[in-house]
């Protein structure tokens, strides 16, 4: 079987959630089958890259069309798969197109969903609606929809009623344990002058009104005082929330006697990433929609204790006073005062970060999760007519 992996991310340059589980998903495939990336971007390095399509400069009003632009050169060469897998609304449009120019089943991965996104609107104009255009149109008519948790596939048949629920399977997430896993080093932390002696909570992900950061800014006069609030927050949706961020900070900051705040705004490399998760009292994932939430896996697999929204697929990733602490979404009330509870408490939190490592072995390897896509994909070839 030849397999067409269509993705806007991949190494190296990721951004997010989607791109990281290409990256995983695509080198496990690997084993398994004949796989082929196609990617946005310039020419990359990696030998399951086959090919690659550049976007042309946009001014921001029609960032949706150069993505539906690509999306036809795409379509165009993956001539000779048997199969196409898209994941995002990126490439969703791609595959919908692959399959009726190369009469070729189209498998997608539904990684969030455009209607649950209203503030792109704000954002995006008129090409928020191509975007839901091209989500409607490919997955009303995919051979197969993978939602990455059970929450996700709820979602997905309220927004799309037309969609047959046989047709949507959850095939999770995963983390690669041997990368994510605990790091007792230091240079990261020395590097960025975050002092070891002092505990300090993390947040890691993209500046977006999705991932909730506005609410745990909220919550940081709230926190023991004694502690550090480090964000590696990165990748601003607009040049307005980068900016918004900026201030937010500052005014959290000024607070005389509260905890200190620590903004890295550029990504890091995953290696330091993990150290900082290592060493993290807790890390915080505020988000307000999170089909999956990958950085819980991830924080998990570093024996980091985690506290998060109950939203998506969150509760079925951190089990409530076993791995972590759950919380209501945009509540920084709520959000304060379980991190305070596991601040006070540094052995239960390190039992909760020791048994999310364990529970992240158990659940979230990706070799079963590339063996499970395989057989999705025998499922749907074997029931064409």
């Amino acid at each position: 079987m030849k397999v067409a992996l269509l993705t806007r991310e991949f190494p190296p340059e990721v951004y997010g959630g989607a791109g990281v589980h290409v990256e995983h998903l695509a080198a496990e495939l690997a084993k398994l089958q004949d796989v082929g990336v196609h990617c946005f971007g310039a020419p990359r390095s990696s030998e399951l890259v086959v090919g690659t399509y550049r976007q042309p400069p946009s001014n921001g009003s029609d960032a949706a069309l150069q993505t539906m632009a690509v999306d036809l050169e795409m379509a165009a060469g993956v001539a000779g798969a048997d199969l196409v897998h898209t994941h995002t609304w990126y490439t969703n449009f791609a595959g919908h197109t692959a399959k009726l120019l190369h009469g070729v089943p189209h498998v997608m991965t539904s990684h969030s969903l455009e209607p649950l996104r209203p503030w792109k609107a704000g954002q995006l104009g008129g090409g928020y609606e191509l975007s839901k255009w091209c989500e409607r149109t490919a997955i009303e008519a995919a051979e197969a929809v993978i939602a990455v948790s059970t929450a996700m596939r709820g979602d997905i048949l309220a927004c799309y009623p037309a969609v047959d629920p046989d047709r949507v399977s959850v095939i999770h997430n995963g983390v690669d344990a041997d990368v994510y896993r605990p790091d007792r080093g230091s240079d990261a932390l020395d590097r960025l002058g975050i002092a070891m002696d002092r505990p300090f909570v993390i947040f890691v992900g993209r500046i977006t009104r999705q991932k909730g950061l506005h609410h745990l800014l909220a919550a940081v006069p709230s926190l023991d005082p004694s502690c550090l609030v480090v964000l590696c927050a990165s990748a601003p949706d607009t040049e307005v929330e980068g900016i918004e961020l900026k201030e937010r900070i500052a005014s959290v900051s000024s607070v005389g006697d509260g905890p200190g705040v620590r903004w890295v705004p550029d990504a890091l490399p995953r290696t330091e990433v993990v150290q900082l998760l290592s060493h993290a009292a807790v890390l915080v994932c505020p988000s307000v929609y999170e089909p999956f939430g990958l950085v819980n896996v991830e924080a998990m697999g570093c024996e980091a204790p985690v506290v998060a929204s109950a939203v998506g697929g969150i509760p079925e990733i951190v089990v409530h006073g076993e791995t972590g602490l759950l919380v209501p979404p945009a509540d920084p009330a709520a959000l304060a005062a379980a991190i305070n509870e596991l601040l006070a408490d540094p052995a239960r939190a390190r039992r909760m970060g020791q048994a999310g490592r364990a529970r992240v072995l158990d659940r979230f390897s990706w070799p079963a999760i590339a063996r499970r896509t395989v057989e999705l994909y025998e499922n749907v070839l074997a029931s064409r007519p």
